[in-house]
């Protein structure tokens, strides 16, 4: 095949491997093999057809094993030289993701899967930046910019529109940059108007403002975009303390909460198992809606024995209930009756083509996170599942696609309430109702392994617990070889990005994020022009 001044520099050339195994490569002599980095791509110059692929392994080499046994002098640099160049030698291992066939059915189809491998002695090249375009798109009205790759400076994009149809999760250990990714992927769904967002803000890092490294103030979603997003506030005196402009409080009513949040809360109120079953009772006894009131309502006399001897329930277990219970009527947000609806209020929103943002201010307990996130899920799912059958049943317009976002995942997805919570069953679920999740995570063994093998798109930062790192490449061919690059990745701003919504897997620097260039390619202009108008009319009105 020609080669074009675009192409990268030669490296060595194919001496064995397999299609399931991957490639061996050996470096030319002049190619120095310390800058041959686990993660950084190479196209193989096949026959008929170019295979773009990662390093996914460095080795040295020896065409003499005497010389392992005893090496040479190399004090003198000629004599280095030399053995360098004939007894010693690098090679470099290599996975072949992708065929880019110059065809013309390839040409409209773009890049196919690898379904064969390259002759012996193909020559191997650094992957230019018009092969890393040609793979990963340029950045248009669905593709978002997302970073680059190791050494290069060529952007690799994220399909959005993909992106949104199924759940997807990120991942990695605390510091390594979850929080600033899910940032930039939130900015891009919202940039790209691919879904309407539901955001769980727990550490309240995505609405009017987060931070960066080092502490440093960058802007929130309300900030680049205050026309599409609208911020929610569970704790409103915390919202008012950091200048914070809300648009709604949200209040949970006694009503709102059902016999299965309480489940979910079994372990984080530590209530015991005949205390959960206890709660179904009370259930039955006062009511759907009105259980909650009714119980705290129950005093220590002879008619609340009664009561527990007619429902079978120990006195043990009924404390045991009463003290997690009242650990949730401590919590300021939750009261008897809520003023308004919030899910309603939310709802109204997301059907104007609104992003919601709900803060949690001070209450960055699980127990209230999990509590809240779990009851307005469920009945915005409810909503979302009548209007999608509807429209199925009537011809009617269908409601926006939803992605949810919730952090600690691992508490609504862990393998013991996955099956019975919402967010198991939207995961499941895939789009079916226009609903997906975002889930994010520093603990992703601790989530269910159906769940995990459901999300379409995984982004990984560093993990060091094996456990963790099998869980994320659970069900992916190459794991062996992937599980390799993960592993080498830099402690912070490199992530592993895989699945449904790109060709093949890439590691990333992630983008900057937090200067005024950065914002203004967000879409901050948007922002400023908003403040200016918002000036202008307070003025005219005084």
């Amino acid at each position: 095949m020609n080669e074009s001044n675009s192409q990268g520099k030669r490296l060595g050339i194919v001496v064995g491997g397999s299609l399931t195994e991957g490639i061996d490569v050996k470096l030319d002599s002049a190619t120095p093999i310390e800058e041959m980095a686990v993660g950084r791509y190479v196209v193989i110059e096949g026959q008929k057809s170019r295979f773009f692929g990662m390093i996914t392994d460095v080795s040295l080499g020896a065409t003499n094993p005497q010389i392992a046994i005893t090496p040479p002098d190399v004090s003198d640099p000629f004599i280095a030289e030399v053995i360098a160049g004939t007894g010693t030698y690098g090679s470099i291992h290599v996975s072949p993701m992708l065929t880019l066939s110059g065809d013309a059915a390839t040409i409209i189809t773009g890049p196919q899967p690898v379904k064969t491998v390259p002759a012996h002695f193909s020559l191997v090249r650094e992957a230019s930046e018009a092969d890393v375009q040609r793979v990963f798109g340029e950045e248009d009205d669905r593709h978002f910019y997302v970073g680059t790759p190791l050494d290069m400076e060529t952007r690799v994009c994220l399909d959005i529109s993909e992106f949104v149809k199924r759940s997807n999760g990120v991942f990695g250990k605390s510091g390594t940059g979850k929080t600033f990714f899910t940032r930039l992927l939130l900015i891009g769904m919202v940039q790209k108007q691919s879904a309407a967002n539901l955001i769980f803000d727990m550490h309240n890092e995505y609405g009017w403002e987060g931070t960066s490294e080092g502490n440093r103030k960058v802007k929130g979603l309300k900030q680049l975009f205050p026309s599409k997003v609208a911020v929610f506030a569970l704790d409103e005196e915390s919202s008012r303390r950091r200048g914070v402009s809300t648009d709604s409080v949200v209040e949970i009513g006694y009503d709102d909460i059902e016999p299965e949040d309480i489940e979910l809360l079994k372990d984080t109120l530590n209530l015991t198992q005949p205390a959960i079953e206890a709660v179904y009772q009370f259930s039955r006894q006062f009511g759907e809606g009105r259980w909650l009131e009714g119980f705290l309502k129950l005093g220590g006399g002879e008619e609340t024995k009664e009561l527990l001897q007619k429902l079978s329930i120990h006195e043990s277990s009924y404390r045991n209930l009463r003290r997690g219970l009242e650990r949730l009527r401590r919590l300021p947000f939750l009261v008897p009756q809520a003023r308004g609806s919030s899910v309603q209020q939310i709802l109204a929103y997301l059907d104007r083509g609104m992003n919601v943002v709900l803060e949690f201010g001070r209450y960055t307990d699980v127990t209230a996170y999990v509590l809240v996130a779990n009851i307005l899920t469920r009945r915005i799912y409810d909503q979302y599942r009548e209007r999608k059958e509807a429209a199925m049943g009537e011809k009617r317009a269908e409601p926006p696609p939803l992605v949810i976002t919730i952090e600690e995942a691992h508490k609504f997805l862990n393998p013991e309430v996955a099956e019975q919570t919402i967010f198991g069953t939207i995961a499941r679920e895939m789009r079916k109702y226009n609903v997906t999740l975002l889930v994010i995570d520093q603990r992703p063994s601790g989530i269910d392994d159906e769940v995990m093998s459901q999300l379409g798109t995984k982004a990984t930062y560093l993990l060091d617990n094996e456990r963790d790192i099998d869980s994320v490449l659970m069900g992916i061919s190459g794991k062996s070889e992937l599980k390799t690059v993960l592993s080498k990745l830099e402690s912070r701003q490199q992530a592993l990005i895989f699945g449904h919504a790109l060709p093949m897997p890439v590691v990333v620097k992630t983008r900057e994020y937090g200067s005024p260039e950065s914002y203004k390619e967000f879409g901050f202009r948007e922002a400023a022009e908003f403040k200016r108008k918002a000036e202008k009319d307070l003025k005219e009105l005084f």
